[in-house]
């Protein structure tokens, strides 16, 4: 295993509780590194990054295959209170990877937090974005946040950045939910952005259907990326909820 597959910044040999947050589509864990310090201090936060970025292999385009790659990343580290928080594609894959351990002899995750992402239908489903136009995939890109201007106003830059893009984007626009899929029977928070057009509040009720535990609902004002300038709060609002899942110690 690549050491910046599994990113602790700040190890909690002692933690009660270890946090696993998956990044978004075309990102990578070090977008997430701020997020650490506003999490308690005796939280063991480990930043899970997919391949492709750098020169960590192949990007994967399946969800599933994503997930069983993270599920054996963090196999080892099951031996207290887990959860699992993902933004995006990150959403999707801590979800897959959460069937994956409520499927495994291991132990099952305490908590999941699902952001701007939902198991519903949406338009992606029906022209899939990592097919558009380069000019029309950097237009949404822009309107979507989350990717810098210098990487979609600068060609070399975008070359370089593309194929990431449309791999981590294939994932997500390709993934559709098994008939079979269990409801997951622990507790589950979803946040959202109010603005966010292409995951509107409305689509992330889907979650109601997928959740037979507590479900924590959260809207925040803001897009798809309505974290940024409000990661203490967002942050806040995480903890509060696995505390309340877990229990005050956590």
């Amino acid at each position: 295993m690549r050491r910046d597959a599994l990113i602790r910044i700040r190890p909690v040999p002692e933690a009660g509780f270890r946090l696993f947050v998956l990044h978004h589509a075309g990102g990578s864990a070090q977008a997430y590194r701020p997020w650490v310090r506003h999490l308690p201090d005796d939280w063991d936060v480990c930043l899970l990054q997919a391949p492709g970025r750098g020169a960590d292999g192949t990007a994967f385009r399946d969800a599933r295959a994503l997930a069983r790659h993270l599920y054996a990343l963090i196999s080892a580290d099951h031996d207290r209170p887990f959860g699992l928080f993902g933004h995006s594609m990150g959403a999707l894959a801590a979800y897959e990877t959460a069937l994956l351990a409520l499927a495994g002899d291991g132990p099952a995750p305490a908590w999941l937090g699902v952001s701007g992402w939902s198991p519903a239908p949406g338009p992606e489903w029906i022209e899939p974005r990592h097919l558009l136009p380069a000019d029309r995939l950097r237009a949404g890109l822009a309107r979507m946040g989350g990717t810098p201007a210098a990487t979609l106003e600068d060609p070399e830059r975008w070359r370089a950045a593309e194929p990431l893009i449309r791999a981590d984007l294939e994932l997500v626009d390709t993934w559709r939910p098994r008939p079979d899929t269990p409801t997951l029977p622990i507790p589950v928070s979803a946040l959202a952005g109010a603005e966010d057009t292409g995951m509107p509040p409305a689509r992330m009720d889907a979650w109601r259907e997928h959740v037979t535990g507590p479900l924590a609902r959260h809207t925040l004002p803001g897009g798809h990326f309505y974290f940024v300038g409000r990661i203490g709060e967002v942050a806040g609002l995480i903890t509060a909820d696995v505390r309340a899942a877990v229990g005050a110690d956590a």
